[in-house]
C-alpha cells in the first residue's frame, strides 16, 4: 500500500496477533516490534545483539514467514520496528567486542556508549557500518518480505548530543554545528535503497525532535522517510488525562494538538503507544477508569468511572483518528480498552509471563463493554476509509468553544461534533456549514457503542437560511449535541 490509512501496530508478539482480525477491523498494515534477537527479554527488542536473526522467543523463522504471507493474503502490509540507531554491549553475543576490537562498528572514545541507553552507537562514518545495516535492511525485506520498517531511535542518531537535554524550540536548534552528518547521509541511503528493493514499501521514523524534512523526498532535500511519527500526540492525551479535570479540557488546544504539523510531510496519529502501554505504566482506558474496570465492566453494572472511561476513550480516538494526514496507529488492544500493561519477563516481576500476552477473547465477551469499544473502533475505521484519499482532504475548523468545550470542523463531506463538557447537554447549538442536508453517519453516544442513546440519528438534519451567509452559501446547522459525545455527519448528495 502506498498510504497506510490507517496504520496498525505495535504487536509485541507476533504469534499473539490474528491478521484476520486486523482485517475485519478495517487495519491495512501491521508493525512489529522486538523481531531482531536480543538477550534480554525485558529490554523489548531494543538492545539487538544479532541484527540479521529473528528472535527466537515467538517462534522459528518459517512461521515468522507464514504470518506475513498469512497478512499479506488478507491484503494487509507488515512492516518491522527496526533498530540502528545503537547496539547491545554484550560481548558474546553481540556486536560489542567483535574480532577482538571494541570500536569495529563503534564509535571510539566519548561517543562510545549511549549516555542515557546502556548501549553502543554505531560508527555510521565507516564504509563497512554502512554496508553491514544497509544489507539489514535489505535481507529482511528479501528473506522475509517485510513491507516497511519503522526506525527506532532516530532523534538519537541525528544528534551529537542524542537529542538529551535540548528543547528544539526554533529552527536554528535544529542547524547549529550539533547534528551527525555521518547519521543523516545513512538514513537517507536506507530511505534511497529501501524504496529501491520496494517502490512501495513503507518508511516511518520515530523522532521527537522535529527534524524538518526528515519526511520529505530526497529529490525535494529531505531524508527520504514516507512518514514521521506524531510523538506529541499520544504524550499529551497521557498528560491531559492526568494532569486536568474534565471540565478543563480545551477543544482548540486539543485541535492544535492533533493538527499541529508541517503540511508538507505526512505523519502517523495515535492516541496511545507503547510507551504508555509498557512496563507497569497505565494504557489510556486503564487511566480514565483504573481499578474500576475489574469490577464494572459488565454490562448492566456500569457505573460513573466506567461510563466516563468509554465515552471518552471513543471521543479520544475519533479526534485523534479524524485528523491524520498520513496514517492512523493503534497499540494493540487499545481498540477495544484493553485493561492491562505489557511486562515483559524480567527480575523486577520475578520473571513473571502474565502481562506478557493480551486477552484478546475480552473483546468477544458480549457481556462485557471492551466490544463497545471494539465496534467503534471497527465503525471509525470503516469510515475514514470509506473516504477516497481521507488524509489529504483539507482539515477545516468550523467552530470551537472552550467555555462549552465544544468542537466541529469538516473533511469534505464529513463534520465533525464533539461535546466535551461531562455535564453540559446543548440543544439546537449551531454551526455555520455548507447548505445542505446531513445524515448521522457515527456515534459515540449511541447504545451499539455503551452510549446513552440520547439522540434520534435516524432523523435528517436540513441546514436552516441565513440572509447574512448567502455570499458564502453556508447556512446555520442545529444540533442537540449530549455531554461527552461526539458525532460525525455526512452531506448528503443531491
Amino acid at each position: 500500500p502506498g498510504v497506510v490509512v490507517p496504520l496498525k501496530g505495535h504487536v509485541v508478539d507476533p504469534a499473539a496477533q490474528h491478521p484476520q482480525n486486523d482485517a475485519a477491523d478495517g487495519y491495512n498494515c501491521i508493525q512489529i516490534m522486538a523481531i531482531q534477537e536480543h538477550p534480554y527479554y525485558g529490554s523489548f527488542g531494543y538492545h539487538v545483539s544479532s541484527f540479521f536473526a529473528a528472535s527466537s522467543r515467538f517462534g522459528t523463522p518459517e512461521e515468522l514467514k507464514q504470518l506475513i504471507d498469512e497478512a499479506h493474503s488478507m491484503g494487509i502490509a507488515v512492516i518491522m520496528d527496526i533498530v540502528h540507531s545503537h547496539a547491545v554491549k554484550n560481548e558474546v553475543e553481540g556486536l560489542g567486542n567483535f574480532a577482538g576490537d571494541p570500536n569495529q562498528y563503534f564509535y571510539p572514545g566519548d561517543r562510545h556508549e549511549h549516555p542515557a541507553w546502556d548501549s553502543l552507537c554505531f560508527d555510521y562514518g565507516k564504509n563497512e557500518v554502512l554496508h553491514f545495516l544497509l544489507s539489514n535492511c535489505k535481507y529482511w525485506m528479501d528473506e522475509f518480505k517485510f513491507d516497511g520498517f519503522r526506525f527506532d531511535g532516530v532523534t538519537s542518531m541525528l544528534y551529537y548530543s542524542h537529542g538529551l537535554g535540548e528543547a528544539f524550540c526554533n529552527y536554528a536548534d535544529y542547524y547549529n554545528g550539533g547534528q551527525d552528518g555521518n547519521a543523516i547521509c545513512y538514513l537517507t541511503l536506507a530511505n534511497l535503497l529501501i524504496h529501491e528493493v520496494n517502490p512501495r514499501a513503507i518508511t516511518i521514523a520515530e523522532e521527537v525532535s522535529g527534524m524538518p524534512g526528515l519526511a520529505a523526498p530526497f529529490i525535494a532535500g529531505g531524508y527520504g522517510f514516507d512518514y514521521r511519527m506524531a510523538m506529541n500526540i499520544p504524550d499529551y492525551w497521557i498528560k491531559t488525562i492526568k494532569e486536568k479535570k474534565d471540565e478543563d479540557w480545551k477543544p482548540s488546544s486539543l485541535f492544535w494538538e492533533v493538527t499541529n504539523r508541517r503540511e508538507d510531510e505526512k505523519t502517523i496519529s495515535y492516541a496511545e503507544s507503547h510507551d504508555q502501554a509498557l512496563v507497569g505504566d497505565k494504557t489510556i482506558i486503564f487511566r480514565l477508569i483504573d481499578a474500576d474496570m475489574y469490577w464494572h465492566f459488565k454490562k448492566g453494572d456500569e457505573n460513573y468511572m466506567a461510563t466516563r472511561g468509554i465515552a471518552l476513550h471513543k471521543m479520544i480516538r475519533l479526534l485523534t483518528a479524524s485528523t491524520i494526514n498520513g496514517g492512523y496507529l493503534n497499540f494493540m488492544g487499545n481498540e477495544f480498552g484493553h485493561p492491562e500493561w505489557i511486562d515483559f519477563p524480567r527480575e523486577g516481576n520475578g520473571w513473571s509471563h502474565k502481562y506478557a500476552r493480551r486477552q484478546w477473547d475480552l473483546v468477544d465477551n458480549k457481556e462485557l463493554c471492551y466490544h463497545y469499544l471494539g465496534d467503534f473502533d471497527k465503525e471509525m475505521i470503516h469510515l475514514i476509509r470509506g473516504v477516497r484519499n481521507f488524509h489529504k482532504t483539507e482539515v477545516v475548523e468550523i467552530w470551537h468553544n472552550d467555555g462549552d468545550q465544544v468542537l466541529a470542523y469538516k473533511r469534505g463531506d464529513l463534520i465533525f461534533v464533539f461535546n466535551f463538557s461531562p455535564n453540559r447537554s446543548y440543544t439546537d447549538y449551531g454551526f455555520l456549514v455548507p447548505a445542505g442536508a446531513y445524515d448521522v453517519v457515527l456515534n459515540s453516544d449511541s447504545p451499539a457503542f455503551g452510549g446513552f442513546g440520547l439522540t434520534d440519528d435516524s432523523i435528517r438534519h436540513f441546514t436552516n437560511h441565513d440572509p447574512l451567509y448567502k455570499k458564502v452559501r453556508k447556512e446555520w446547522l442545529k444540533l442537540y449535541i449530549p455531554a461527552r459525545s461526539a458525532m460525525v455527519l455526512q452531506r448528503v448528495k443531491k
